[in-house]
């Protein structure tokens, strides 16, 4: 396009009003053409409809549009003409171009013209890779004629002085987004010595000449200092497992010689109590490590107990199943799970040795860990994937840690820890927080593997991710047969539907190559009955070809027939989301991780996986006991293939997120009496890995300051931010001399019942009583999906037009606007849960399981508010709600259909008798029973609600009136 950004054009083009301009039109015979003498005025007046005017005001309009432009010149040099239109009001403009009816119009269209206001932050990560994270705003006003329902932009980063594009990518705003500021975070190389600046420019995908151009100085840019990073993996003789000295000990593991990474290890884990970091490739035996350690715990000091964390709930069943088959029925210890799905009671977890848990849950549990006495009892903390510290959740991590060593230096009791994590590029950070001797330290290279692991990456160009999925599915399958033809293969994928889409692909190309049959590795007559019970059609078909999709929307039983074919090797393929890379362990000779982007529903955008899920995919590829070597194949869209060659080979630094989820954190230790006022929230970040961090990478911290003093002013203005908000929320008192702090109501709530700071103050302000009577149940249900607990709800790509369809099932209105919206998903879920309807697909089965997981607890805080502030009505309507959800359905649904068996003619029959309630039926005896039911159940299920019906409380309440008359407001006595 031209200089001025509105380049003429032979062929007609869409103005911002709407019509068609032909550049051959010409003037009035002798006329000047305007757009010869006004340059970018011309071409403006053309785009926005002013052409019409020109033949009778020419002189005019020449001059006036030469004053505009002089004006703006004169005002500010850079400043283009669309901007000045946009600063100035309808009467300037009116005044400038001669034309005051003109004027609004002028200016209504330069206000509808696409542009984006940017503000660049700076990141970082190591000194040759920088994150740069872009908040976008939309800075137009969003004309559905014009702009349709989104608006795409390119975005650039280039170096001016080397005329490089470092980073492109097509980014798209929605209309909805438009009314909020976005956030863009990308990679990009950097290079030594620094440029002066890197240039983001983001220009529009179908207007023309239309852009925005922000700076990124790098010259005062401070990079992280360069560390050695790796342990070197010495030749050692294989340590023989009869090094433990103990024959119990010795039969529990199946192997008979330690592999070299365990051998170099053996003596730190298993004699001394050093804390230790061993961070090594998926595979390398890792787990090893965390049992030497509790052998130890269990020889060394019997009665106390040892946790082990980790990030999924896939892994801790993984190694409960493991470790049950070793250290319960091999040693008698008993181990307890501690996740979302299971709670065991007190008793339970005072008289277990060893505790598997979430991050999260642990979190809970540990802090009232002075009420608590098998949390004191700890002494080993085992924490798995310590490197996701970097990671969304990585905060919940680092607060327990600096929770547990807080807890041992006031107990002067030591606590064990020990990490494991892939390779890191600052272990020594993260060891120096932890408080591991040098010595203690393992962080081998990504190629210490016992298989080796040969990587091809094959980049795939195409800006739209279905068509560039679409297009990996041949590559899949020859890279399959290639390397892989006729052992184990995982294709990872990022989407349930895209499990789907490739299997039947590579159906396909089975078929084109006559070769159905070639991944079955079982006879057709005995899958065949398996085939029968499988209740997932897609898994049906692709199963018969010997190819497996595996994900959570699967049926437990359909899940485990997969894993069970799989790991037999009677299929020889399956297809898998990304999370089975972090949960079952199913090695493979080959791994194809098929795109490395997901469809994000909070930013409504596909979005890269983390590097270390990438790492954590290939780490399945290599089986010890049958492989001399692995294959990975790493599909990846073309711009992002560099990237990806960097970082598969270097560890990637771990960098803390605990400045971004601080007030939750802030709070809990307030309530629990860490934290008593600001000084103490500043000391107690200076156990955090953040503050390691801050002082070794401030820029990527937003610190500009790198000295002591500019770190701890950094410290305190992020205290001071946070306790405000926190002050704001309702959550922490800040005493009169504006330094100390006290938990309120709401705090201790938040804390109690782990929710977020927002969520209890959005109920304060949400949850009210009304003159008229009680609080609607459906504005109370609102409420609760407007919980910040329910941001994470995965919206997938274009199922807000199935949560239009199905709310029109549902009796509750919900906002009709916001169908992509997770609070209006999991206001539809939880009333297709009352309503007992069919979900539309399995996806939404698990979906409304994790909502129905955090239901009771955010509504058991509802009711203490409610109670709190003294808004009756509220807190009974929140218990109704409560019971609605443990129920699954309408406070008005037939009371009898919660039971088993009933049917609409059971209810019938019970009806004709005059029984319509419970109590009713409580009081019935058998026979009684039999006779009302007995035409429509039968033997069986009368028993059963016989049964039943016999274990339920019943009471009788008799109340007796005072004896005496009583006056108003006096104090009696009733007999209940």
């Amino acid at each position: 396009s031209a200089d001025n950004g509105f380049a003429p054009a032979s062929p007609p083009y869409r103005t911002p009003g709407g019509s068609s301009v032909h550049q051959g039109k010409s003037p009035a015979a002798g006329a000047v053409r305007p757009s010869e003498r006004w340059a970018d005025a011309g071409a403006m007046l053309k785009e926005l409809e002013l052409e019409q005017y020109v033949s009778n005001f020419e002189e005019e309009e020449m001059t006036s549009m030469a004053l505009l432009e002089d004006i703006v010149n004169r005002s500010d040099g850079e400043k283009e003409l669309m901007e000045a239109l946009k600063e100035m009001g309808v009467r300037e403009i009116g005044q400038l171009v001669s034309h005051q009816r003109l004027a609004a119009q002028l200016k209504a269209e330069a206000s509808a013209l696409p542009a984006l206001s940017i503000d660049v932050s700076a990141q970082p990560i190591t000194r040759t890779v920088l994150r740069v994270v872009l908040t976008l705003t939309a800075a137009f006003e969003w004309r559905d004629r014009l702009h349709g329902g989104a608006e795409s932009w390119w975005i650039w980063v280039e170096d001016s002085d080397t005329e490089h594009i470092y980073h492109k990518e097509l980014w798209t705003l929605t209309k909805q987004q438009a009314l909020e500021p976005q956030e863009l975070s990308f990679t990009t190389p950097l290079f030594e010595p620094l440029p002066p600046a890197y240039y983001i420019r983001a220009f529009s995908d179908r207007w023309l000449g239309v852009e925005t151009v922000a700076p990124l100085p790098l010259a005062n840019l401070s990079l992280p200092s360069a560390r050695p990073a790796h342990t070197d993996l010495l030749a050692l003789r294989p340590l023989p497992k009869s090094a433990l000295a103990d024959a119990r000990f010795e039969a529990l593991f199946r192997f008979s010689h330690f592999n070299p990474v365990q051998s170099q290890i053996f003596h730190t884990v298993m004699h001394t109590d050093d804390n230790v970091l061993v961070g090594a490739p998926t595979g390398s035996g890792k787990t090893v490590a965390a049992e030497l350690a509790v052998l130890r715990l269990l020889r060394e000091y019997p009665g106390c107990k040892a946790v082990y964390i980790a990030p999924l709930k896939a892994l801790v069943r993984e190694r409960m199943a493991d470790w049950r088959a070793k250290f319960v029925q091999g040693l008698g210890l008993k181990m307890l799970e501690l996740t979302g799905d299971v709670t065991p009671d007190a008793r339970a977890l005072a008289t277990a040795h060893i505790l598997a848990t979430t991050p999260e849950k642990w979190d809970g549990v540990s802090r009232h860990w002075q009420q608590r006495n098998y949390v004191q009892k700890v002494t080993l903390v085992i924490i798995d994937e310590i490197h996701l510290l970097g990671e969304e959740r990585g905060p919940i991590l680092e607060v327990i840690v600096s929770r547990m060593r807080y807890m041992a230096e006031r107990m002067s009791q030591p606590v064990r820890i020990v990490g494991l994590s892939t390779a890191m590029a600052n272990a020594s950070d993260l060891a120096d927080w932890l408080g591991i001797p040098h010595d203690s330290i393992f962080n081998f290279k990504p190629s210490v593997r016992p298989v080796p692991l040969e990587v091809h990456i094959a980049g795939f160009p195409g800006q739209h991710y279905c068509p560039r999925m679409a297009a990996m599915n041949k590559p899949t399958y020859r890279a399959i047969t290639v390397h892989s033809p006729d052992q184990p293969t995982l294709v990872f994928v990022s989407s349930r539907r895209q499990t789907r889409l490739t299997a039947l692909d590579l159906i396909a190309y089975c078929s084109a190559d006559e070769k159905e049959g070639q991944f079955l590795n079982m006879p057709m007559g005995e899958l065949e009955p398996m085939l029968a019970a499988v209740k997932d059609p897609a898994l049906r078909h692709t199963l018969a070809f010997g190819i497996g999709i595996h994900h959570a929307g699967l049926d437990e039983a359909d899940r485990v027939l997969v894993e069970k074919l799989f790991l037999g090797q009677s299929i020889l393929v399956l297809v898998c989301t990304s999370t089975l890379a972090w949960g079952v362990n199913f090695p493979a000779h080959l791994v194809v991780v098929k795109g490395t982007e997901y469809y994000d529903g909070k930013a409504k955008r596909y979005v890269d996986f983390p590097v270390t899920d990438v790492l954590q995919m290939m780490g399945r590829a290599g089986r010890p006991q049958f492989d001399t070597k692995a294959v990975a194949v790493i599909l990846v869209h073309e711009p992002k293939k560099t990237f990806y060659k960097k970082f598969l080979y270097e560890p990637f630094p771990v960098e803390s997120c605990l400045h971004e989820q601080l007030h939750d954190h802030i709070n809990a230790e307030v309530v629990a009496g860490t934290i008593r006022s600001k000084q103490d929230a500043v000391d107690f970040l200076s156990w955090t890995y953040f503050y390691r961090r801050l002082l070794q990478n401030p820029a990527y911290y937003h610190c500009a300051d790198a000295t002591p003093e500019g770190t701890n002013g950094h410290l305190s203005l992020l205290v001071e931010a946070t306790t405000a908000d926190l002050a704001c929320a309702g959550c922490v008192e800040v005493g009169e001399d504006g330094v100390s702090l006290a938990p309120s109501t709401l705090g201790r709530v938040a804390s109690y019942y782990y929710l977020s700071y927002t969520t209890v103050a959005l109920f304060h302000a949400e949850l009210h009583d009304v003159d008229e009577g009680p609080t609607a149940l459906s504005d109370l249900l609102r409420v609760l999906c407007d919980a910040s607990e329910y941001d994470e709800l995965p919206v997938r790509h274009n199922e807000e037009v199935v949560n239009e369809q199905l709310a029109d099932k549902l009796p509750w209105p919900v906002e009709r606007s916001r169908f992509d919206s997770p609070h209006v998903k999991a206001n539809l879920l939880l009333q297709a849960h009352f309503a007992r309807a069919p979900l539309p697909m399995s996806d939404y089965v698990t979906d409304l399981k994790s909502v129905l997981d955090q239901a009771l607890r955010i509504l058991q805080a509802m009711v203490d508010i409610a109670a709190d502030a003294g808004w009756l009505h509220t807190a009974l309507g929140a218990m109704s709600l409560t019971q609605m959800v443990s129920q699954g359905r309408f406070l008005d649904a037939p009371p009898l259909s919660d039971l088993p068996g009933m049917s609409a003619a059971a209810e019938e029959a019970l009806a004709a008798r005059g029984l319509t309630h419970l109590a009713q039926l409580v009081r019935l005896d058998a026979q009684a029973l039999k006779r009302a039911l007995g035409g429509t159940l039968g033997a069986r299920q009368l028993s059963e609600l016989s049964g039943l019906l016999a274990t339920l409380p019943a009471t009788e309440l008799e109340a007796a009136p005072p004896p005496l008359a009583v006056e108003a407001g006096a104090d009696c006595a009733l007999s209940l």
